[in-house]
């Protein structure tokens, strides 16, 4: 355990904006995409790239949106509005992963100082803190929340007891390079991790052995559990694949997406998915069919994460510019903040579902 952080965090008004309207590039027939023209929510306050975020679950008062960030402070947010609610200050250097645990009570983060810190998501306070050998990349909760997930450049999974914070934690080697992503499966038995040896990998909790690996031709950028814990999403180079995540077994032919692509998120209902990369653009596929749907270029720089809202109806996209944004998954909704705008006579005709508010 370090010396104790400063932690600040505060509540105060909605720090996210309403910026331009994006127009989205329609595909076979969108009428909707012709007419009405996306309108994301900007959110603020990171100063260097936002490189990964995760959503909670849904919870009593709505659902949450935590970001990591090369500035070294994760942030959290309402999750439907993007409305700041706090800052996890404690870190020496980039944060490159987070999560929340499933009730969003707990956030954990993973670090360049070599560390990963679990947080009272509440108070913002911090309440351990994880020293590892080198970078921290990833961090993943177990679903009753008791276990911390850890990979890093060390090339190890590790798994903290959070009841017992002081004992060593469980390891498992044999990847030949650092950790990208690694995750719990729903279940607690398992875990799934892809690493920058070009593999992404099965581990068996009780053995502690690997159990498979599903060799991609390059390094693989994200990873992503479907709600239901029946589909890892997966992306490496140009391609975004979909995998039973206790066999590795591709469910469906892999997609060629027109960039590098960095993240990929399936909407809850498998309708569509959704990904961003190297050229500026968030995608929008159909998940039956592979077809793109639309396409929308609302950052400016290249996409590093993407995720769907636990609800499905929103999703969100952090990029090398250093902002957070939120997107409608159907536009012309009328859903936390958004008002669309109609291309054609500029006329607004869905208004946000509760005025801006001001800090």
């Amino acid at each position: 355990m370090i010396a104790q952080t400063r932690i600040c965090f505060r509540r105060r008004s909605r720090l996210s904006q309403l910026i331009g309207q994006t127009t989205a590039t329609p595909r076979r027939g969108n009428t909707m995409a012709a007419t009405l023209r996306q309108t994301p929510l900007t959110c603020s306050g990171h100063t260097r790239p936002v490189v990964h975020l995760a959503f909670s679950k849904l919870c009593t008062d709505g659902y949450f949106l935590i970001s990591a960030s090369k500035d070294g402070k994760p942030m959290l947010r309402q999750g439907n509005t993007g409305d700041w609610i706090g800052t996890f200050e404690g870190h020496k250097g980039a944060v490159w992963g987070v999560a929340l645990n499933n009730d969003a009570s707990r956030a954990a983060t993973a670090a360049a100082d070599f560390s990963a810190k679990v947080w009272d998501a509440v108070a913002g306070e911090e309440l351990h803190t994880f020293s590892h050998s080198h970078i921290v990349k990833t961090v993943d909760f177990s679903s009753d929340s008791t276990e911390l997930l850890t990979g890093s450049n060390e090339k190890l999974l590790k798994i903290f007891d959070l009841g017992k914070p002081e004992a060593e934690p469980q390891v498992f080697s044999g990847h030949t390079g650092g950790l990208k992503h690694v995750l719990f499966m729903k279940d607690g038995k398992q875990m799934l991790s892809c690493a920058e040896d070009k593999t992404i990998r099965v581990w068996d909790k009780a053995s502690g052995k690997e159990v498979h690996k599903m060799e991609v031709a390059h390094n693989p950028t994200s990873m992503e559990l479907s709600p239901d814990g029946q589909t890892l999403t997966v992306t490496y180079g140009s391609k975004v694949a979909f995998l039973n995540p206790e066999t590795l077994e591709q469910q469906r032919d892999e997609v060629t997406i027109p960039t590098a692509v960095y993240s990929a998120s399936l909407h809850p209902d498998r309708s569509v998915f959704i990904c961003g990369g190297e050229d500026f653009k968030m995608y929008k596929y159909d998940y039956s069919t592979n077809v793109e749907l639309e396409s929308f270029k609302g950052h400016f720089g290249p996409v590093h994460c993407v995720r769907f809202s636990p609800d499905g109806e929103l999703y969100a996209s952090g990029s090398e510019d250093g902002t957070l944004r939120l997107w409608q998954t159907t536009v012309g909704k009328t859903y936390g903040l958004w008002k669309c705008v109609d291309a054609s006579s500029n006329e607004i005709i869905n208004t946000p579902a509760k005025p801006e508010a001001t800090a």
